[in-house]
């Protein structure tokens, strides 16, 4: 896409008389009672935000806590819509702008990082088609001068049994859906949804490996420092994993690794925490000797599983990742989760442990011209990854020709 997008006159005049109908709508809405605000300071909406993030539908990527470490670690800018009814709120987007050839773009703050995003609703919170409408037309008036377009990404129409506000807006399929194994009442009863038996006797393979090699433990540190020198050992072993795939590191900016560093400094407690790192640790070794960590994020009873890293030099026939997996999600249903989310990506190993798939979408919305433009050219990006990403055949042979594109630059 050109830096500049030029419109002749037909598309400004059309342009405008959209407009012009969006403010008498918003002007509408106002009458109802719902009215949305626009804020560009915490402070202003922190009492609405802390109260809208204890309902159990809520993302924890959509919490304060998420939203500020994002903030402090990144250039976006910051803007909060505050939906109100009759002075109470309903619902806060918190929201960070990027700016992108020309088009200023709003997004949920934490980016491709969030596994879930559904904003913040009020309980029972269940908004009319016409209702939804005014909300609509009150946040493009409210955004105007701020952004070129809204996009929301990786929305699931329903969670916690119940339909999300946005899910009428909800067309676009996200590239990615997101796995998900409940939690029943014991382990035993978690397992047999995934075949007990058979991960039985791995797991006792497994161990009896691992025993002869000297031992294990599976590490949690309670230390802030031990779980900052745990993450940086995480991006060590990420980097050479994408490396040797001859993919790009998705965690190589300092920025992004200076968010996560920040989730782990955030308030947290046994049922609340943004960011919790555990590994395997061999008992033979040294303090480095992890083959295995991953990092979880807890709300309630909602865990997600945000990253996983694996050191292949150190006892790869034991398969540590999935031991760590193993372990981490039997300790998930002793402290009374409900469910343990693999987040977004199809990999095989999440298809091993999920007996659920979610379907995410995306919800696109134009603020200006030249946003409307955009959000055409990335609806039509997002299709095409989509069925990219349907078809393994032709998605592995792209991989392939990524790999071999990195590693001929590596050169």
């Amino acid at each position: 896409m050109s830096r500049h997008l030029q419109m002749d006159g037909f598309a400004m005049g059309a342009v405008t008389a959209r407009m012009d109908q969006d403010n008498c709508a918003a002007d509408a809405a106002k009458e109802h009672g719902l009215v949305v605000s626009l804020h560009q300071e915490i402070k202003q909406v922190a009492d609405a935000w802390r109260d809208l993030q204890q309902v159990a539908w809520n993302s924890p990527h959509q919490s304060i806590e998420w939203c500020k470490a994002w903030y402090s670690t990144q250039a976006d800018k910051p803007l909060f819509l505050l939906g109100s009814d009759m002075g109470k709120p309903l619902f806060l987007l918190p929201l960070a702008v990027t700016s992108s050839h020309g088009i200023r773009s709003a997004g949920f703050p934490g980016g491709s990082f969030n596994n879930i995003n559904t904003g913040l609703f009020a309980a029972g919170c269940d908004l009319s088609e016409s209702a939804l409408m005014r909300c609509i037309a009150q946040i493009k008036s409210a955004l105007s001068q701020h952004v070129d377009v809204l996009h929301m990404r990786a929305i699931p129409k329903e969670w916690h049994g119940a339909r999300l506000p946005l899910h009428q807006l909800a067309s676009l399929e996200h590239v990615n859906h997101s796995f998900q194994l409940p939690l029943l009442g014991s382990f035993d009863e978690t397992l047999a949804q995934v075949n007990a038996k058979r991960r039985r006797k791995k797991f006792r393979q497994q161990t009896r490996r691992i025993s002869e090699l000297g031992g294990y433990e599976v590490c949690t540190p309670e230390q802030a420092s031990q779980q900052h020198e745990l993450l940086d050992l995480f991006f060590e072993q990420k980097r050479e994993r994408f490396r040797s795939q001859g993919l790009p590191d998705v965690f190589a900016n300092a920025s992004i690794q200076n968010f996560f560093h920040a989730l782990l400094d955030e308030p947290a407690d046994a049922e609340n925490y943004p960011l919790r790192l555990s590994a395997i640790k061999l008992t033979a070794g040294g303090d480095r000797a992890i083959p295995a960590i991953c990092g979880l994020t807890r709300k309630g009873n909602h865990i997600i599983c945000q990253f996983g890293s694996i050191d292949e030099s150190r006892v790869p026939e034991t398969s540590p990742g999935e031991l760590l997996f193993w372990h981490v999600i039997e300790n998930a249903c002793s402290t009374g989760a409900k469910l343990f989310d693999f987040g977004l990506g199809d990999q095989l190993y999440k298809r091993s442990w999920c007996p659920v798939e979610t379907v995410h979408y995306d919800l696109m919305i134009p603020i200006s011209g030249r946003g409307h433009l955009a959000a055409i050219a990335k609806q039509a990006q997002i299709r095409l990854k989509s069925r990219l990403k349907r078809s393994q055949t032709i998605y592995r042979l792209l991989q392939r020709i990524r790999a071999s594109r990195i590693a001929s630059q590596g050169d």
